[in-house]
């Protein structure tokens, strides 16, 4: 296997901006008019928080397809972040401390919120690449505004982000007989990647008042928003919506066995559709809650509450679906038979993990690429290997996060080392210079190296399955999966 490593050692020069006064239009979106804020730390970069893309999923709304957003009136000021999905509170230690959650929003199944970055706010005629940020969690916890997400530097590449909250666990992926009953297509479950589409479905219809380009569209995500974008690449309802394909700690192709278990998107063993819904009736039917009506009139609280109480009650297991399953509408197959059976969205693709991730991605990778390959598509792979940095003040962190962990690539490919309390070195913030540009690249010309091949960066094939490594130095790279090929490669 060749592999190319990308090391970095030098500075950047640092670019002068203007502190000229930055023009902040009033722009008319879909529910009334909007005014964002201008980012102080980024001159030129206007963003607006907390952007409602459809209504309020609550009440009689509770476990429906989204609906259109409720107008209001004069100018909303986006200057506040909207909810996150209702979830468990975060506690001291581990990611918690690590993103430095608690400013955030009180949780709430109001939660269908989008955030936007832009430097060409009212440019109808920019037609800047867009990109849709979809975050992580588990499909439980977690919201598109945490802080390693600010997006000031992707739209300083000139890249409109759109980063987006949607409903998570019982409140995004419940599947029930009477909700079966009351949807035209029979189903029920996935109401969380219908959030996600109907979040690209704004996107198509108001992001050129960004200064975006509604046909030039990204998707890209992390852990669970990685499953989820795989389970957008499937989902016909998302066809034609997005154009190129960012799958980050997801996942590749899973290996063809007769023991495989049924999977979902998310790579999980899945419930059937079937078994999901007597579940879901078993717990609601046990709880009092015998009928719709019932079922959302109880409170959130209740509702979210409820598996644990009856775990503890009847030593059982509440078997209800938290997360994306194959239902036959949304999601009609699973993304690795999609793949084999070429019904995978045909856009281009990057797909990548850390060096101490979940486990070792690098062969299930190296299969969809291949995959890819043969059905005439492009697939960049990529490792990232850098050791985050620690100074022993946050031990409670450090315990459980260590080396090239679980979503440490984030405060590379968003550029917001700034936001975090790890002792970077210069190395580091070139190094989230070079992924940052990467990912942009990407969403700007559909090939991470840029016009120029400026990082040459090559597509992962069957006869070369080329992985981009990112790491600061040798050392780094003699622990990858990839291997070493430093004295190779010159460096």
């Amino acid at each position: 296997m060749k592999k190319t490593l990308l090391f970095v050692m030098a500075a950047f020069a640092m670019i002068g901006c203007s502190t000229a006064a930055i023009e902040n239009p009033v722009l008319t979106i879909e529910g009334g008019k909007v005014q964002g804020v201008v980012v102080e730390e980024m001159p030129g970069v206007i963003a607006y928080k907390g952007l409602p893309y459809a209504a309020s999923p609550i009440r009689d709304l509770r476990w429906k397809a989204p609906q259109p957003v409720q107008p209001w009136e004069g100018v909303k000021i986006a200057d506040t972040f909207g909810h996150p999905s209702f979830q468990s509170t975060h506690y001291e230690g581990g990611y918690t401390t690590e993103w430095g959650y608690g400013k955030e929003q009180p949780y709430s199944e109001d939660c269908l919120y989008a955030n936007v970055w832009t430097k060409a706010a009212g440019k109808t005629d920019a037609k800047l690449p867009v990109a849709l940020w979809i975050h992580g969690g588990g499909y439980r916890e977690g919201w598109g505004s945490e802080p390693e997400f600010y997006a000031e530097e992707w739209a300083a590449k000139d890249v409109v982000l759109v980063s987006i909250n949607y409903r998570l666990g019982v409140f995004g992926f419940l599947a029930h007989p009477e909700l079966n009953a009351e949807n035209p297509q029979g189903v029920s479950g996935n109401y969380g990647i219908l959030d996600q589409i109907e979040a690209l479905k704004w996107i198509k219809k108001n992001i050129a008042q960004f200064g975006g380009d509604p046909d030039n569209v990204t998707i890209f995500g992390q852990s669970a928003g990685g499953g989820s974008v795989r389970t957008l690449c499937e989902s016909p309802l998302a066809r034609g919506l997005f154009h190129k394909a960012i799958i980050m700690s997801a996942g590749g192709l899973n290996p063809v066995t007769p023991a495989n278990a049924p999977v979902a998107n998310n790579g999980r063993v899945a419930l059937t559709p079937e078994a999901a819904a007597a579940g879901a009736k078993e717990l609601m039917d046990w709880a009092g809650l015998t009928d719709l009506q019932k079922m959302r009139a109880a409170s959130t609280e209740e509702i979210f509450a409820l598996a644990n109480i009856y775990n503890r009650a009847t030593g059982k297991r509440a078997m209800i679906q938290t997360s994306p399953m194959v239902e036959g509408y949304v999601c009609r197959e699973s993304f690795d038979d999609a793949a084999r059976n070429g019904h995978l969205a045909d856009v281009p693709y990057m797909i990548g993990y850390t060096m101490n991730d979940m486990r070792d991605m690098t062969q299930g990778i190296i299969d969809f690429c291949a995959d890819r390959q043969s059905k005439g598509a492009k697939a960049w792979a990529y490792e990232f290997a850098r050791p985050l940095p620690d100074d022993g003040s946050h031990p409670e962190v450090t315990a459980r996060l260590k080396g090239a962990f679980h979503s440490s690539d984030l405060w590379f490919v968003f550029k917001t080392l700034k936001y975090c309390w790890r002792p970077w070195t210069q190395g580091d913030y070139d190094l989230a210079e070079k992924m940052l540009t990467a990912w942009t690249n990407f969403a700007k010309y559909s090939d991470p190296s840029g016009p120029g091949n400026e990082l040459g960066w090559t597509p992962c094939t069957a006869e070369n399955p080329d992985f981009m490594v990112f790491c600061l130095d040798a050392n780094d790279a003699e622990a990858s999966h990839m291997g070493s090929t430093v004295k190779e490669l010159g460096y």
